[in-house]
């Protein structure tokens, strides 16, 4: 394969910004460049120093004046919930059983299952996102569609069945041993096939049994390199009826410790009204609490407090949660995140948004050295971004004099308009992604619905 080398902007972090006036925590080259080769960051620098080193069968795309970032990444969303989004008038518990429960049963039709999986896909890649991890539904035919689209595209995803077992409709309820014996069978075909990750995913605890709880520590313990991905403390509801279910647990938190599922591959959604015993348990263990801020919003939740979060040790991340988030959109998510701090009283700057886009959901994944930066020897996951691709940006920009304010118009007003190109290990898709067909274009034979 020919070398790329891909000039504009460059933007990438080393460390988590500690205000907005922290350099050394990036790095930034008004004249710069990604060479890239084999789908591989190979150096990273100044544009001029770097096609001096290149010789001329380099091929070279100019992307300047737009900002050249590594690819963003996405912690926790749901595939099956691609066409829930924006689903009235429910907080958590009526949302689950009104619109998600009768949504995710479509996915035990393979036709339905590949045709969101591709679209899925497709909107990360629109909006900037090279790798996310996601749930699937509970059949096995979800996770094969969303583990053959993202190998389609060669991008790193992590995903996995939700195992539930009780509070679903019959056609979503597994049982212990087939939540056990469909995980490890998908475990076997897809983690470490390519880029694929697996993570075990008892949906919370509302929804599994004890018995499949304990069949969930099984798994985390037969196969401690796949990451762990469940639901903490999302709506005040939410945590009464899930302790009600474990009453012998100290707390929301400890119904997952007393199982064995926390540690440091363990990503939890939403974490809103945890005490300070939990965050302090969630750091000692390692795990990550996922700040998911336009679905905290949108389904009246609550607020995440990040800096209680920080204070006590705790690892976080950052996440859309689609569908009940409302955007595929990290820029629109953090843009959100930014309010939901502002109104406690939190900073959250320009650079410590993108860093938490990029390096630090990597870093919270395990998998900085892969993603998330533009180092030497990483995926060449890289998202170009346009801060005057919308005339009111373009307006605005006029008067922007710092990378600080570029990058905050960015993440304030930006949208999947903003990303000019998407390289996902060097190849460039958003440019040769399919426009969306019409509508009720996959087969309409999809099993019959129940409600709850």
């Amino acid at each position: 394969m020919s070398k790329l080398l891909l000039r504009g902007r460059v933007l990438t972090f080393v460390d988590e910004p500690k205000s907005i006036d922290d350099q050394s925590a990036y790095s930034y080259f008004e004249d710069g460049a990604v060479l890239v080769e084999n789908g591989k960051v190979v150096e990273t620098g100044e544009y001029a120093a770097l096609a001096a080193i290149t010789g001329p069968r380099v091929e070279v795309v100019d992307h300047r004046p737009h900002l050249i970032l590594p690819g963003f990444i996405d912690t926790h969303l749901h595939f099956p919930q691609t066409q829930a989004i924006a689903s009235y008038g429910a907080q958590l518990m009526e949302w689950l059983n009104t619109y998600i429960f009768v949504e995710e049963q479509k996915f035990l039709s393979t036709a339905h299952a590949d045709f969101i999986a591709g679209r899925f896909m497709d909107e990360l890649l629109r909006n900037g996102t090279t790798s996310a991890a996601a749930y699937c539904s509970v059949h096995r035919e979800s996770v094969d569609a969303y583990f053959s689209a993202a190998e389609k595209r060669n991008m790193l995803m992590i995903g996995g069945k939700v195992m539930m077992d009780r509070n679903a409709p019959d056609a979503l309820r597994d049982t212990p041993q087939t939540g056990y014996d469909d995980t490890r069978a998908l475990i076997a075909k897809w983690h470490g096939r390519g880029r694929a990750r697996y993570a075990i995913s008892p949906r919370f605890a509302i929804t599994s049994t004890p018995e499949q709880m304990e069949v969930s520590r099984t798994l985390v313990r037969e196969h401690p390199e796949c990451y762990v991905q469940t639901h903490l403390s999302e709506n005040k509801d939410e945590i009464a009826f899930a302790t009600s279910l474990y009453p012998s647990a100290k707390d929301y938190t400890d119904i997952y410790a007393s199982y064995d599922l926390l540690g440091s591959r363990t990503l939890l959604g939403h974490c809103i009204f945890l005490s300070d015993r939990e965050i302090s348990a969630l750091a000692e263990a390692r795990s990550v609490a996922v700040f998911c801020p336009t679905s905290n919003l949108f389904l009246g939740s609550g607020l995440f407090d990040r800096d209680r979060f920080h204070k006590l040790g705790a690892r976080t991340s950052v996440a859309t949660d689609v569908g009940g988030g409302t955007s595929f959109s990290m820029l629109e998510t953090m843009s959100e995140a930014y309010k939901v701090l502002h109104v406690q009283g939190q900073r959250l700057s320009p650079f410590a948004s993108y860093y938490m886009m990029t390096l630090g959901n990597a870093r919270a994944l395990g998998l900085e050295d892969r993603i998330g930066s533009l180092h030497a020897g990483a995926d060449a996951d890289i998202t170009i971004l346009d801060s005057r691709a919308k005339p009111a940006m373009e307006l605005r920009m006029r008067t922007a004099t710092t990378l600080a304010e570029e990058l905050f118009i960015l993440q304030t007003m930006g949208d999947d308009r903003s990303v000019a190109e998407v390289y996902v290990a060097g190849k460039p898709m958003k440019s040769g992604l399919d426009k969306p067909q019409a509508a009720n274009v996959w087969p309409r034979s999809i099993p019959e619905l129940q409600t709850a």
